[in-house]
């Protein structure tokens, strides 16, 4: 698969993401649900602690991409929903550093949610894939 960022703009850089990708040469496409901090039972983690439940999304995400024969390089897209965007923001270096070590900066997408499927949730990232 090839990559070509497309960036009108230089802003979103410094947040760590692409305006949009060109992709040319997919094999494959990989569209995962959301990812949430929950052990191997989906049983809630980390309850009011959102650096703890981005930190297991990310990890949970990590386990359904290499299921998958992929990683974090081959996200084409995210869209995250948090419960808190502000408080989000302050622990986004989480997906910095993880999605940095595999140099990627997929087009993203953050919304503010009244609440996830399980309240004591705050932070659930979904991606698109594709090698």
């Amino acid at each position: 698969m090839k990559r070509k960022p497309v960036n009108p703009w230089s802003w979103s850089l410094n947040v760590g993401y692409n305006q949009a990708e060109i992709l040319e040469g997919l094999n494959r496409q990989l569209i995962c649900s959301g990812q949430t901090s929950v052990d191997a039972e989906g049983n809630p983690q980390h309850p009011e602690n959102m650096r703890s439940q981005i930190t297991l999304s990310l990890d949970n995400l990590e386990s359904v991409l290499n299921a998958a024969d992929m990683g974090l390089a081959n996200i084409t897209r995210l869209n995250i929903y948090t419960t808190d965007v502000d408080e989000a923001m302050k622990h986004f270096d989480v997906l910095g550093a993880r999605f940095g070590r595999a140099d990627a900066a997929p087009p993203m997408t953050l919304l503010g949610v009244t609440r996830l499927a399980i309240p004591e949730l705050m932070f659930e990232i979904e991606a698109t894939a594709a090698d």
